[in-house]
């Protein structure tokens, strides 16, 4: 049939594939390592791969209800009030979402109106700047400080301005393995102290923190809360990537519209899944013990590593590790990650593309959610070139 493209305008004209899918689809294509897209390669507890089972083979897979399981929310918030000592209520306050992905979406969708302004700070996981566009606003790209990845809030308060209605952060941090510290969070406060900012606090990696670091959620200071959607990952936590399964907690007033939008993007997400979870979610050393469980295996790639000509970027979080190569090459980031693949078979993902206008800084994002078997293959490799 001949197309005809005068009939089609699109919403997203400078937006191709995620470069998650790019990188992951040609490390198949030349049987690397994969190392680019952050998922395990290891398998989830058989426990709760029993208890989805058991729910399914016992009738649990029907619609849920639209904000979730119940018994789900009430762990969700007996969990929050645990970490952080926060109070939300299950009923009205919490939503069980089909990833951590669509929570955010749902969250921008509800919020940014045209010309809304949303502050990211960049690099940025790569759903953010999209999901602002679509939605009508327009995406204010604030770099991170090199060589740490820090905000700078005096940057910050000079892009304040009347059309502000959102600001986006993200702690730990993909790509980077920063963290948002008290002083942040306290900076934070004061900026939008007095305004109608809506906070998105991305918190999926929020067990998974290093060097006895204690996680800053939103949820610790009350009145940054009160303004916060928070999202999280169960597919994170549980190794579990697959399912689809994440939350959103958000003060009743802010809840309610993003219910509004829930309802007809997913309406629900899993039900047997949600079931076991709950049940799961009651032993708490199937959280707690993640942090110690990532820590190890960053610190066997960077012993992996040592002999290599790459340079460590400390991660403080989350399962990835930057490696800066500018004592290899002064290839592009793109350039380089793509040789890697097609020549020495790892797969990594360049930094570059996780700013809206790429920057080369001459550092790649390489997933240690990995086995000892494949990092130290990787490794290998890795310290060859």
């Amino acid at each position: 049939m001949k197309p005809y493209p005068e009939m089609i305008s699109s919403k997203l004209p400078n937006t191709g594939i995620s470069v998650f899918a790019v990188m992951s689809s040609m490390a198949n294509d030349y049987k690397a390592i994969n190392l680019s897209q952050g998922f395990p390669d290891f398998d989830c507890s058989p426990k709760l791969i029993e208890l989805v089972s058991y729910y399914m083979k016992n009738g649990y897979n029907q619609y849920a209800p639209m904000g979730g399981v119940m018994k789900l929310r009430e762990a969700i918030a007996e969990k929050t009030e645990y970490l952080y000592s926060a109070s939300y209520n299950p009923e009205n306050e919490i939503t069980v979402t089909a990833g951590a992905t669509q929570a955010i979406y749902t969250a921008i969708t509800a919020f940014i109106k045209e010309d809304d302004e949303a502050i990211v700070f960049e690099p940025a996981y790569d759903s953010y700047v999209p999901a602002i566009k679509l939605n009508g606003g327009v995406p204010v790209c604030i770099p991170l400080k090199m060589p740490d990845y820090h905000i700078d809030w005096d940057e910050v308060r000079k892009m304040l301005n009347q059309r502000t209605k959102m600001i986006i952060i993200n702690t730990p941090h993909n790509p980077t393995g920063s963290i948002l510290t008290d002083s942040d969070m306290k900076q934070l406060e004061r900026i939008t102290k007095n305004t109608g900012i809506i906070i998105i606090s991305d918190e999926v990696y929020e067990h998974i923190i290093f060097d006895g670091k204690k996680h800053q959620s939103v949820c610790r200071y009350p009145s940054l809360a009160e303004r916060s959607l928070v999202t999280c990952s169960f597919g994170k936590t549980f190794h579990a990537t697959g399912w689809k399964t994440g939350y959103c907690i958000a003060p009743e007033n802010l809840m309610k519209e993003f219910r509004k939008v829930h309802q007809f993007i997913v309406f629900c997400s899993n039900s047997p899944i949600q079931h076991a979870i709950a049940d799961f979610l009651k032993d708490k050393s199937n959280y707690e013990g993640l942090g110690e469980f990532y820590e190890n295996k960053r610190d066997y790639f960077a012993d992996l590593l040592e002999d290599s000509r790459f340079k460590l970027i400390p991660s403080k979080g989350t399962y990835f590790q930057l490696l800066d190569y500018s004592n290899i090459t002064k290839d592009p980031e793109m350039v380089f990650a793509q040789k890697l693949i097609k020549e020495h078979g790892v797969g990594s993902v360049p930094v570059s593309s996780f700013y809206n206008k790429p920057l080369n800084n001459f550092i790649l994002r390489f997933c240690f959610a990995k086995s000892e078997e494949t990092l130290e293959k990787a490794g290998e490799i890795l310290c060859q070139i």
